[in-house]
């Protein structure tokens, strides 16, 4: 059995937190003696700890020492995830706004170094081309496909984008540059909006105002605090390759594909599992009921289709609890003695945890011919993007794998349980369709390109905005990113609406249709019209109690006979409607019993 002692000595910092005796704690950070990210037996650090316990003066005494934000638990949770969990908006805003400083930090320390990485790299030009599809309607429509242009020069870069993402409030396209000049001493970020002929200008150096700029506000603390805490990732673990075959009767080949000009053999990657943990324990029975409600049984059917395990830690009933964020009254001994098994039993709050798991099986197009290094040129663009994008984040994740030999022309891999995204690689050096400002260079076998200056220097007739840091629009983090697509695919599952509806990502965090008119007036039919008068009708009599008796006493009522009429067919048509969808979900559950016992 592990003793006090021995807890004192092998875990000094773990012991004050456990105590929240946070003055000693701070005491001890200031020696610099210890290690202040060594994890304990259960693998949580200190700050880990003290989140988990809700000690809030040791979370700030870590804190206040520097301690990392950004690890992760045995589980996989974050700090700020855990944070949630707790339910403890002060202990949360706390944890967040130093997230963001440490992020913003080792952003403006981490892109110096790989445009560094880039310098002694042979120069280039290339396309990526992503491709999201899914078999669930509607999906494209809310991560739409883009090209990526990528022009490397020395230790400068510049990628070119149509689709601005989260950059802007709604999923819009655009025409965006983004430059990177790489110095000696640091480097400068351009953001080019060729549509607006602006430029916004960021030199990558901490700033002394980051704390002020990246703090958190109360809408994005009580937005974490009413939904539930979800996490995708891609299970690497059980990852093996094998070659696709090809043909028919008997005859199977080794198969191969010519993939923009190259030859490219495939392969397939088996056992990718694609997990999504979602934990609910910080959310009230209202918040529950609202998310349950959100579902449609399309979501069910997907639910359905996937291998769901459900995890609950047990909470004695019997026993008085000492600390709400040690239900099971867990004793230092037990807790930092690896030798015993807790059972299921933990600190922190019960977590209500579910777990869903789909298999799939990855593609890979590899090219033994292609005239680009995988990891001295295409992994520093990727660590680039991978800052701000949680795509290019789970991109990396993959092509850091040990793959087979040859150049990923083609890559095919799970985003979301619903999304896969199809990233290929084209157009290298211009060689197929002639690009402004690169010159094609062609020497028997070998390929090159030179690039102009001026892609990477401010347009002169642009006007210059000011520095990008300091900018008032709002900047997303790669895990909001992450979050906020998630609800945005979340709610084309709910809202399914046209093909032309364009949706603002806060709308879809509100759970609301777009407020913009899909269609301009002129073009309106007469029916749309008289729908549209029907429902402005019925929202007067829901918002006019007294709408009747002011009828009766002469006033101007906005109901017509007509619109009466129109209602009542409106409630009619909906009735059918709900009876439909109720007879097609009886038989989608009796079709769905049926593939479960016909083997």
């Amino acid at each position: 059995m592990v003793t006090q002692e021995r807890i004192k000595l092998e875990y000094p910092l773990h012991w004050l937190v456990w105590l929240n005796d946070f003055e000693n704690l701070s005491d001890e950070l200031k020696k610099n003696e210890h290690d202040k990210e060594k994890k304990d037996v259960r693998g949580r650090t200190p700050l880990m700890l003290a989140v988990t316990l809700g000690h809030l003066e040791s979370v700030r005494a870590l804190l206040n020492n520097e301690a990392n934000v950004n690890v992760e638990n045995s589980d996989g949770w974050t700090v700020v995830q855990e944070a949630v969990a707790t339910g403890d908006p002060e202990l949360l805003q706390l944890v967040l706004e130093r997230r963001n400083l440490q992020r913003h930090t080792s952003r403006m320390e981490g892109i110096p170094m790989l445009l560094e990485r880039l310098k002694e790299a042979p120069d280039f030009y290339v396309e990526m081309k992503w491709e999201f599809t899914s078999w669930v309607p509607l999906l494209s429509r809310m991560c739409p496909s883009d090209t990526y242009k990528v022009y490397k020069k020395g230790s400068n870069v510049r990628i070119d984008t149509t689709l601005l993402g989260f950059d802007t409030t709604s999923w819009q396209r655009g025409n965006r540059s983004y430059v990177f000049q790489g110095r000696s001493d640091g480097a400068t970020m351009l953001e080019i909006d060729h549509d607006l002929r602006q430029v916004y200008c960021e030199e990558m150096q901490i700033q002394e105002e980051a704390a002020e700029i990246l703090s958190a506000n109360q809408g994005a603390v009580s937005q974490r605090l009413t939904t539930p805490i979800v996490t995708t990732y891609i299970d690497t673990d059980k990852i093996s390759f094998e070659r696709n075959k090809a043909g028919m009767w008997g005859w199977r080949s080794d198969k191969s594909e010519v993939v923009n000009g190259f030859y490219c053999k495939v392969f397939g990657a088996t056992n990718v599992e694609l997990v999504t943990k979602t934990r609910t324990e910080h959310l009230t029975e209202s918040d529950k009921a609202r998310c349950k409600s959100n579902k449609t049984p399309l979501q069910n059917f997907l639910g359905i289709a996937e291998i769901e395990e459900n995890h609950s830690i047990p909470v004695p009933t019997n026993e008085i609890l000492v600390n709400s964020t040690n239900p099971c009254n867990i004793t230092p001994e037990e807790y930092f003695d690896a030798e015993i098994e807790m059972g299921g039993r933990d600190i922190g709050r019960p977590k209500e945890c579910n777990m869903k798991v789909q298999k799939f099986r990855a593609t890979l197009w590899l090219s033994e011919e292609y005239p680009l290094s995988l990891p001295e040129q295409i992994l520093p663009i990727v660590d680039l993007m991978a800052i701000s994008s949680p795509h290019f984040a789970k991109l990396k994740d993959f092509i850091q794998l040990q793959l087979p030999a040859g150049f990923p022309v083609k890559i095919e891999i799970p985003i979301f349980h619903v999304l896969n995204a199809r990233i290929t690689f084209g157009n290298i050096f211009g060689l197929d369709a002639a690009v402004p400002k690169v010159t094609r260079l062609e020497d028997g076998t070998d390929m090159s390109c030179v690039l102009d200056e001026s892609l990477f220097e401010c347009p002169p007739d642009y006007i210059q905005i000011g520095n990008a840091g300091n900018d008032a629009r709002r900047q997303f983090s790669m895990e909001e990113e992450d979050d906020l697509l998630q609800f945005a695919i979340q709610q084309s599952l709910i809202d399914a609406g046209t093909e032309k509806e364009e949706v603002d990502i806060w709308e879809a965090l509100r759970a609301q249709k777009p407020s913009r008119p899909t269609t301009p007036s002129n073009f309106m039919g007469e029916e749309e019209r008289q729908l549209q008068r029907a429902i402005q009708a019925s929202l007067f009599l829901c918002q006019s109690p007294n709408s009747e008796s002011n009828d009766s006493e002469g006033n101007d009522s906005p109901v017509t006979d007509d619109l009466q009429r129109a209602l009542l067919l409106s409630k009619q048509e909906q009735m059918k409607m709900e009876e439909e969808r109720l007879r097609e979900e009886k038989l989608l559950e009796e079709i769905l019993q049926l593939s479960l016992t016909e083997k």
